[in-house]
């Protein structure tokens, strides 16, 4: 469609390793690295990222400041920029990183959870688009991540009907976790700015109050989600969060798009982290990150069946399906080892398992990326139980450190892993369907039977889910087709 390389520019509230809250970060860090090293560069877009400036990013090389009007205020967005490098083979980059300053929004501890987040990130988004013609660069598309941007389509849509340097910009909203929408109450529209006529059900309002994801799901061009089968779960009430409805109304633009990771960072050939190195061409050696594993916690050295569970707490995680079968679960001869940190319920919760059985079980609340590597290379088992999981990196992570997944067959868990009970051959974990603790209870003894009476064969898994590829390369790729359809839609023409 074109012969010069798109100019793509992604919106994300927290982008690895500058900000990171949660897997959004993981994405929105790795994503413009893949596609800047797309093809070693001949295909690659002109891809750039905008975030906020929390307390936390230092440095930053400052780009120009300009004015923005929110809250009947006036407040001052500055732009400084830094970049992110990319390597692909021999093939070296640079991303551009804008980052927006504002000290009386950003300069503060903690990146959610305040009580102006609707002023913080629609100056957020205000900012960015009001950025781009003084940085003269004008996008073919923004690629906006998650309620935090979802107002750019609209306020990109507002700016195109009195600026001709908005006019044919597209957009693609994608929705890493439906259940997050940053609703408000309806007076925070005139704050916005945004005309109350558009306060209706067909429009911004939802259930009585004011939703930024559901500004994003009108505005946007195109919409898509982290993988396939969670794309078709959020058509419906149980997994729609209130926009199925929505969501069916704009089914022909919603598309599913399986997350990848990065192979550079989670690499258990160089990973710098863990005690052995090892590769799906010497798995043997994975056994020797084990018993440091294990010393580490605070276990007792022994060779047994491990199982690792590295997860935010909170009750999408499939967290209460264990306490009804722990008793039996730790009757084995095994150990658990948890680390996360969330909901104060889940945590007390582990933390009570470890007490009653400190022989067995490791508890350790914190998000600590170093002791989650050595868990994916240390534990045999990984653990993700989840009631729903729109991708999940940690059954892919764990695939790439030959850490053998049990999961239940919902969103992005059904698309990347495959039963080793059904297929044998193509097998790369363990699969339960019905949210029950017996059914998790069930895929862990079909684990256990392979692990303990079939040596060879899981040998053999191990090397097999090592094999598997979810880099960022193909999932790479079909975001620039997304990007083209994005473009097709509106008939872009090369400007």
């Amino acid at each position: 469609m074109f012969d010069r390389k798109l100019k793509i520019l992604l919106v994300s509230p927290e982008v690895a390793p500058l900000a990171k809250v949660g897997g959004l970060a993981d994405v929105a860090g790795s994503l413009p690295k893949a596609l800047a090293t797309l093809g070693e560069g001949e295909l690659a877009p002109d891809i750039r990222v905008a975030l906020p400036k929390y307390r936390q990013i230092t440095g930053g090389r400052y780009l120009t400041d300009f004015p923005v009007s929110i809250g009947g205020t006036v407040q001052t967005a500055i732009i400084r920029a830094t970049s992110l490098p990319a390597k692909y083979q021999n093939y070296q980059a640079q991303v551009p990183v804008y980052l927006v300053d504002n000290h009386h929004f950003f300069d503060r501890e903690g990146i959610y959870a305040h009580p102006d987040d609707a002023l913080r990130f629609s100056f957020f988004c205000q900012a960015v688009l009001k950025m781009l013609p003084q940085l003269d660069f004008k996008p073919d598309l923004i690629h906006c991540n998650d309620w935090q941007s979802a107002l750019i389509p609209y306020y990109l849509h507002e700016l195109a009907e009195e600026n001709d340097f908005y006019a044919h910009i597209a957009t693609v909203l994608t929705i890493h976790n439906l259940q997050y929408q940053g609703v408000f109450p309806p007076e925070v529209l005139a704050e916005l700015g945004i005309p109350a006529e558009l306060f209706t059900p067909e429009g911004f309002e939802f259930y009585g109050r004011f939703n930024f994801l559901k500004v994003g799901l009108v505005y946007s061009d195109l919409i898509n989600t982290v993988s396939r089968t969670y794309a078709r779960e959020i058509l419906t009430p149980e997994y729609g969060a209130g926009l199925d409805g929505l969501l069916r109304r704009r089914q022909e633009d919603l598309t599913g798009i399986v997350n990848g990771i990065n192979y550079h960072e989670f690499n258990p050939e160089t990973d710098p982290r863990i005690v052995q190195n090892y590769s799906a061409q010497t798995p043997e050696l994975k056994k020797r990150n084990k018993p440091a594993l294990q010393h580490e916690v605070g276990l007792p050295l022994r060779e047994l069946p491990v199982f690792g569970l590295v997860s935010r707490l909170v009750s999408q995680k499939g967290l209460d399906l264990l306490p009804p079968i722990i008793d039996r679960l730790l009757a084995e001869e095994v150990q658990l080892i948890f680390l996360g940190e969330g909901d104060p319920y889940y945590e007390t919760m582990l933390k009570d398992f470890a007490r009653q059985y400190p022989d067995k079980v490791s508890t350790t609340i914190a998000f600590n990326p170093i002791l989650a590597q050595r868990i994916y290379a240390g534990a045999d088992l990984f653990l993700m139980p989840s009631a729903f999981e729109p991708c999940g990196l940690g059954q892919l992570i764990s695939l790439r450190y030959g850490t053998i997944p049990i999961v239940r067959a919902t969103g992005g868990l059904a698309d990347t892993i495959r039963d080793y009970t059904q297929n044998p051959t193509y097998g790369n974990g363990f699969v339960f369907t019905e949210y029950t603790p017996e059914a998790l209870w069930d895929a862990i003894k079909r684990a256990l039977r392979v692990y303990r009476d079939r040596p060879g064969e899981w040998a053999e898994l191990v090397r097999q889910a090592m094999l598997q590829d979810f880099s960022w390369a193909k999932s790479s790729a079909a975001y620039l087709e997304l990007y083209q359809r994005a473009l097709a839609k509106r008939c872009v023409p090369a400007n």
